[in-house]
Parts: structure tokens; C-alpha cells; sequence
């Protein structure tokens, strides 16, 4: 039975008068009386009976008025919109897939400010493992947070901020001992950072055209083994421009500029839309959001949808 049928049908049996239940549903009363034709034969019953001027319910039509409005009062209560969001109540927990360079900056900026306003919302980090699969769609992860690339055709995606890549190295490396351009920065034995242990990369594009080549002696599946790496050995890596910068100080780590024209790292997050609307979820998007910015110092790049 379709809902305005029952809503007829419960405005027949609180009325107790085709008139009245017309002007209720702001229809005609010959619209109704062949609304009642249509219930009488779907119920088996005459459920309104003529008595005297008016009409009196039948037995059923007692034992459904009841029934009918709390029918109503359910369906209303499963379409109305969801009650206003309190984050000081939300208990949730959240999962972002990230890469491992991201979190050790973010994790505690982050924790700081969704606990400011909801105490009991926790965060998961997941690495890229499932990057390039399903994992949005499934609901295993609610934000991916990184460079966005293998996203489903449905998958909202917001553009957050672009970072530059910096050269590391311990201090005193031969390096940092003076101007380095690129024939030096080539020179030097360099790590590599892929899970799936490539060597190459938009740096060995940008030396090709120069004729340069550089040495990767060395391929590690992180970001923080690289770190690690580079402040135990004179090995060169990578950092992201404005990451950590006191962390790297306390290994002993310098930064530098690249001498190399090379292509920024677009940060973004990206979720499915299942999630756009849910109140709690772009609450934490939005401080997500804010976090990175926060942490890296940058100004947000132009929205994407």
C-alpha cells in the first residue's frame, strides 16, 4: 500500500468525515470519497458507515486507527532529516589511508583539535596498502588523504594544498659544504622511496634532460626508513617542503632546495559519496582539511568536486 493511501486513510479515520479529511489533505471531497471506494475494497471492510448527518467507523476501522497513525509517525520519523550534529557527543571512530610520510606530522595536530570538540572521536591511519583499490567503496576507509590517483569514476575528491620536494641530508654531509648545483646533486648516492621498489622517478626525468644521471643506491619502501637512513649514512633523500622541519633538526638532518624544475605534491582527500551528506563525516573532512593546511603552512589550492 503506497503512503498517501495510508495517509488518507488516517485522516478518514481521525475525521470521521470525507469533507473534513479533504480539507486535511488539501484535496477535493470527491477526490477522497473515491480514495474511501478504493480502501474499502483493498481493507474488505466499509471501515466509515453512514449515521445520521455523519459517518461513525466500523469495529476495523477502530482497531486501524491506531495502527495507521503510528505507521505514519514511523515512516515520517525514517524519511525526516537526521537531528542537528553534536560533535560533543559523537563517538566515532574514523580511518584515512595515508602515506607513512603524512601521519607522524598530522596524528597529533589533528588528535588536538577534533578533541577540542568531540573527546571521543578516534582516528585510524592505514598506509597505502589499499591504495588503487576499493577500499572507499567498501566503507574500509572513510578518507584517502595523499596524491589522488586509480579513484573510482564516483568518488568526491577536494584539492587541499601542493608542497615542494626538498633534498635531506645529515649535517656535514660533503654536500651541504657548498653550492649545490645539479651536476653535484647528481654525483651523489641517493634513496629511493616505493613500495614496489622502482628506481626511478620525476627526478631522473628532470636529469635526463639535462644528460645527467644520478645513483640509486638504495631502495626503501618509506618515508621514514628514508629519514632514518639519511641521518645515519651519506646517503641523500627526499622530505617534503615545511614537514617536520624540528624532527629532521633533532636527527641531525639538513634540507635543501633541489636544483631541478620539478613538480610540486598535490595533497588531497578523497571519499566516497555515500559520506558527503553525513554531518559527521564532513565535520572531521573539514578539520582533516584544515590540519594539513595548518601543518604544512600553505594556502588551499582551488576546490575540486
Amino acid at each position: 500500500m503506497d503512503l498517501n493511501l495510508l495517509r488518507a486513510l488516517d485522516a478518514l479515520l481521525q475525521e470521521n468525515s470525507v469533507t473534513r479529511a479533504a480539507e486535511r489533505l488539501g484535496t477535493s471531497p470527491a477526490a477522497v470519497s473515491r480514495t474511501l471506494a478504493r480502501l474499502r475494497r483493498t481493507v474488505g471492510d466499509p471501515l466509515l458507515v453512514r449515521a445520521g448527518q455523519g459517518l461513525a467507523p466500523t469495529p476495523r476501522a477502530l482497531e486501524l486507527r491506531e495502527e495507521v497513525g503510528r505507521l505514519l509517525r514511523d515512516c515520517d520519523n525514517v524519511l525526516r532529516p537526521g537531528a542537528g550534529f553534536d560533535a560533543a557527543n559523537l563517538q566515532r571512530s574514523f580511518t584515512v589511508q595515508a602515506s607513512d610520510a603524512l601521519p607522524a606530522g598530522l596524528a597529533g595536530p589533528l588528535i588536538d583539535r577534533i578533541g577540542a570538540e568531540a573527546p571521543r572521536v578516534d582516528v585510524v591511519f592505514l598506509p597505502e596498502a589499499v591504495e588503487g583499490g576499493p577500499a572507499l567503496r567498501q566503507g574500509l576507509v572513510d578518507v584517502e588523504l595523499g596524491v589522488l590517483e586509480h579513484l573510482d569514476p564516483e568518488t568526491r575528491k577536494r584539492r587541499l594544498t601542493r608542497i615542494p620536494m626538498l633534498g635531506l641530508a645529515r649535517a656535514g654531509h660533503p654536500l651541504l659544504g657548498g653550492r649545490i648545483d645539479v651536476r653535484r646533486f647528481a654525483a651523489a648516492d641517493h634513496i629511493g622511496i616505493s613500495r614496489q621498489g622502482k628506481r626511478t622517478g620525476p627526478i631522473d626525468t628532470a636529469l635526463a634532460r639535462q644528460g645527467l644521471r644520478r645513483r640509486v643506491a638504495v631502495v626503501v619502501p618509506s618515508s621514514s626508513s628514508a629519514v632514518l637512513l639519511a641521518a645515519n649514512s651519506d646517503l641523500v633523500g627526499l622530505a617534503l617542503g615545511g614537514w617536520l622541519p624540528g624532527s629532521l633538526t633533532a636527527l641531525g638532518l639538513r634540507t635543501f632546495a633541489i636544483p631541478l624544475d620539478l613538480p610540486t605534491v598535490d595533497v588531497g582527500m578523497a571519499w566516497h559519496p555515500r559520506n558527503s551528506a553525513d554531518p559527521a563525516h564532513r565535520w572531521f573532512r573539514d578539520h582533516l582539511a584544515a590540519t594539513v593546511l595548518e601543518v604544512t603552512g600553505t594556502t588551499p589550492s582551488a576546490p575540486s568536486a
